[in-house]
């Protein structure tokens, strides 16, 4: 069973979509890591947030969380990015779940994507 990290653009990307990442990567027997920082920073656009699309994202997503089994970590940093670059190096064997293409290309662990807008993908 392999542990995947959500990023916070791989989660809203996956809400606008209406992906149920959650479903599909507990059939593929997956365990879903949610930091701590990941879950804040969705709170942040939720509430400051300009556009109206991303705080409904944000909205839809902080509910999705809510309703959803999963671990939460820490992965500590300035940045989430730099606490999530740090985290997989020191954690090899996850997975991470991203759209960021500056984070696929820092980390050198797998990664798993979405295509096509509604296919999950592991690189």
């Amino acid at each position: 069973m392999a542990k995947v990290v959500l990023d916070t653009n791989f989660i809203l990307y996956c809400v606008a979509n209406k992906v149920d990442f959650q479903e599909e990567l507990l059939m593929q027997g997956h365990r879903v890591l949610i930091p701590k920082e990941v879950i804040a920073e969705i709170k942040r656009l939720h509430h400051g947030s300009k556009a109206m699309k991303f705080r409904e994202h944000a909205e839809l997503a902080l509910k999705f969380i809510a309703s959803q089994d999963y671990d939460e970590i820490d992965a500590p940093g300035r940045y989430v990015d730099k606490g999530l670059v740090k985290y997989c190096e020191e954690h090899p064997q996850v997975v991470l779940a991203t759209m960021d293409k500056e984070l696929k290309k820092r980390v050198k662990n797998h990664k798993m994507v979405l295509r096509g807008g509604k296919k999950l993908e592991l690189q």
